[in-house]
């Protein structure tokens, strides 16, 4: 975490409170609880010989790793499908960060506004979500030979927790970690979303060069939804586990490109959904 200049990491921040109850006599104080601000994702590409550039997308997020978050967002929305095809980043303003692509590469800005909106809030058929996974998605993941024994996997939420800095001082934010056949986590990423936290660790592997990720898991501290799902197919993860439930389309994802999908990891143990060959 980058400090601030008053001493306050930059996803953290101190505010007063007064605690109630019995045993804490109404005490005053002050907390750590998690910053949320908002970061506009800004895009520059070539049409028809001339440069464009416009917002793409405005998320609230937990500052720290813009960079990889804005990188993963390109890659899972599928605008992108390498790390090469951004050749410069700019976050010379507070909450904006700017990234130009290759001229080569062909951006339908209407079409991803679109596809993003309709996602994020839910107004797309499972259908239609699944036609356009097709369309966009560069990995089969099928084809994984990736498989970790039930042992490994449930040990992985509590090795998870034992890594996150910002849960561990407010007690909210998201957590999701890429982990290992041997269930050992690779790396992890925290945010108040946890959508972001996802498009963060995405973001932080395509710049070091491991996307696709087909040796790897992915673990999310919540529920699976769609759009984890989306975001894990787009980064060629092949099992995803989740300490929450899994949607019904989620579900669908799994089943529909090879995916493997257990939910409600914890407490010693976890339900497979899809996918049951990857677990030993």
């Amino acid at each position: 975490m980058t400090s601030r200049a008053n001493g306050i990491a930059e996803n953290l921040a101190r505010v007063p409170v007064r605690r109630m109850g019995a045993a804490q006599d109404d005490a005053e104080g002050r907390d750590q609880v998690a910053v949320e601000e908002p970061l506009e994702i800004r895009l520059t590409f070539s049409r028809d010989g001339e440069s464009h550039t416009q917002s793409l997308s405005i998320t609230m997020r937990t500052p720290g790793d813009d960079v990889e978050l804005a990188t993963g967002f390109l890659l899972t929305e599928g605008i992108i499908s390498s790390a090469e095809q951004i050749i410069q980043v700019d976050a010379l303003e507070q909450n904006i960060i700017t990234l130009t692509l290759r001229d080569d590469v062909i951006v339908d800005i209407a079409s991803a506004q679109r596809n993003f909106y309709m996602t994020s809030s839910c107004g797309v058929c499972g259908k239609a979500s699944l036609e356009s996974l097709k369309l966009n998605s560069a990995f089969d993941l099928s084809t994984s030979g990736f498989r970790i024994g039930g042992d490994h996997l449930l040990g992985l939420p509590a090795a998870m927790t034992a890594r996150q800095v910002a849960y561990g001082a407010t007690g909210g934010v998201h957590a999701a970690a890429t982990f290992d056949a041997g269930g050992v986590l690779f790396d992890l990423h925290e945010d108040i979303g946890r959508h972001n936290a996802v498009d963060k660790l995405v973001g932080a592997a395509l710049k070091a060069g491991y996307v696709p990720l087909l040796d790897k898991g992915l673990l999310v501290s919540g529920r699976a939804s769609f759009e984890i799902m989306q975001k894990a197919m787009m980064a060629g993860l092949p099992l995803v586990v989740a300490v929450g439930a899994p949607s019904s389309l989620a579900i669908d994802v799994a089943w529909e490109f090879g995916m493997t999908l257990a939910g409600f990891a914890r407490d010693g143990r976890f339900n497979i959904y899809a996918g049951p060959k990857r677990i030993i």
